[in-house]
């Protein structure tokens, strides 16, 4: 009687069938169960559950299912995949996925014995796909306690330190890598040390001292795109030898993309307020213009969180700031894009502080009225963004509002002719090439304790996630390569285009 560790590795969901959408489609939490079937009864039966995994339609599970193979006899087995949506163990309270029935035979029996099927029982939709390996168990009972730590990770963030965590991988004979354990993630830091952990030898390398180890380091991030750091590889026989200089590894990583466009690409910031009556009165305090004199209001705060990272990336600090749907001096016409400092000409504000200032400026001066525009001043600031397509420059466009937008229509068709813009958004037989256009709800992080700072700063984050990828993307689909050195420009007027 052999012992075989039989891995529900990957689930891998196709984006391509249009079944499981590639976009607007996120699954919380994967998991995989195990079910095996009674020879005389033929019930199934629960025999085990992997990890959850969060935020990704390829989980690679890092729980194994140790089962007893007997080459003589059919053992039937059952692969369930559910989204979880709760922390209830009761799995008809989430979402099914789809499922594959095959046997342990069937898993050693295939090439490398590994076994790739189709996920099914949902009628109509393809499911997917799952792939199953086996491994016979070696007879080592060891166990191995490390602990490791890092120093001067490459940062991947846009924003802030990295958030690492390692990932280890054991060999195949086939020269592929199974997964057997990550660490916890260490928040906020390029120095970190793991705790200690222990696992199996027969996990790590099956017993085998000089099976390879592949070792690689992802910074965390919230939605599971977790970022490469950079990789090693080594072997149970090195790792023994305990804390020394042969067991100080130097990670290998390319350099990442986004770090070669952040250094070629200069980062124009406009920001967009609504001074429509929806807002209410500035003079009382249930409006959202309301100035208080101890305390920021929530168009500042938001202004403040968002602007203070983003001009990180603005080498002169110099940003237009506009001001929509209000009735302006002296005659009170209605203007959907009119500088917050009132020149025309220059509408750039020095840093966040001169943006704020001209806000509150305006505040004084201009009468709120209506209705929420978007589309002016999308296409105001695309025609700049329009002018550089060369990679020199990318250009972002924060619009602060209160919520309904009432030219829908005209801003859905002001996105899709934007050249920067797409993905998603079709309007008049139009379909957007990228989605860079991020609704984030201020009331969602306004924090009760009112630790403001802390809300602010998820606020922040949550609104800019995108920008990395969306510039990657950018640059990839133009064809363009990152300069070491990019053109100096000045934009003539306004700096725009959209991540709202």
């Amino acid at each position: 009687m052999d012992k075989l560790e039989d891995m529900a590795s990957v689930c891998e969901f196709d984006p391509i069938t249009g079944d499981i959408p590639a976009t607007k489609v996120e699954i919380t939490v994967s998991l995989c169960v195990l079910y095996t079937q009674g020879v005389e009864s033929k019930q199934w039966r629960e025999f085990g559950r992997t990890e959850v995994i969060d935020n990704t339609l390829n989980p690679d599970f890092v729980r194994k299912y140790i089962l007893d193979y007997f080459f003589e006899e059919k053992q039937n087995l059952r692969f369930d995949i559910y989204d979880i949506d709760s922390k209830s163990p009761d799995l008809a309270k989430h979402d099914f996925l789809g499922q594959t029935f095959c046997t342990l035979g069937e898993i050693v029996g295939s090439p490398g014995s590994r076994l790739e099927k189709p996920l099914g029982g949902i009628p109509g939709k393809n499911c997917g796909t799952i792939i199953l390996t086996a491994e016979e168990l070696g007879n080592c009972r060891d166990c191995a306690t490390m602990q490791f730590c890092a120093n001067k990770l490459d940062k991947k963030d846009f924003f802030g330190r990295s958030d690492p965590f390692m990932v280890f991988y054991r060999s195949n004979e086939d020269g592929t890598f199974t997964i057997c354990h990550k660490t916890e993630v260490v928040k906020n830091t390029l120095n970190p040390v793991w705790q200690p952990f222990t696992i199996p030898v027969r996990a790590l390398c099956n017993g085998d001292y000089d099976r390879s180890i592949k070792v690689e380091v992802y910074d965390w991030d919230r939605d599971g795109s977790h970022d490469f750091i950079g990789e090693f590889t080594t072997s149970y026989r090195e790792l023994s030898r305990g804390q020394s200089q042969f067991n100080v590894f130097h990670l290998i990583f390319l350099p990442s993309p986004l770090s070669l466009s952040l250094s070629s690409t200069q980062i124009h910031f406009t920001v967009a307020i609504d001074f429509t009556a929806s807002n209410g009165n500035p003079s009382q305090s249930t409006s959202l213009h309301y100035m208080n004199p101890y305390q920021m209001n929530a168009y500042a705060m938001a202004l403040k969180a968002v602007g203070e990272i983003i001009q990180d990336y603005d080498s002169d600090k110099m940003f237009p700031a506009l001001g929509f749907g209000a009735k302006l001096p002296p005659d009170g016409r209605v203007s959907h894009e009119f500088p917050l400092n009132g020149n025309v000409d220059n509408p750039y504000c020095n840093g966040m502080e001169g943006i704020l200032e001209a806000y509150h400026e305006s505040l004084k001066t201009v009468q709120l009225y209506g209705p929420t525009n978007f589309a002016p001043i999308i296409n105001h600031v695309a025609r700049y963004a329009a002018a550089v397509q060369d990679g020199s420059q990318y250009f972002v466009l924060l619009i602060i509002t209160d919520g309904v937008i009432s030219d829908m229509a005209q801003t859905k068709e002001a996105i899709v002719n934007i050249v920067l813009l797409a993905g998603g958004i079709s309007s008049r037989g139009k379909l957007a090439e990228r989605d860079i256009v991020q609704f984030v709800p201020f009331r969602d992080y306004m924090d009760r304790t009112g630790n403001h700072v802390l809300s602010m700063a998820r606020l922040a984050k949550d609104v800019l996630a995108e920008i990395p990828d969306q510039l990657i993307l950018y640059m990839k689909s133009r064809g363009i390569k990152p300069n070491q050195t990019p053109p100096d420009y000045s934009p003539p007027g306004l700096s725009p285009t959209p991540t709202v």
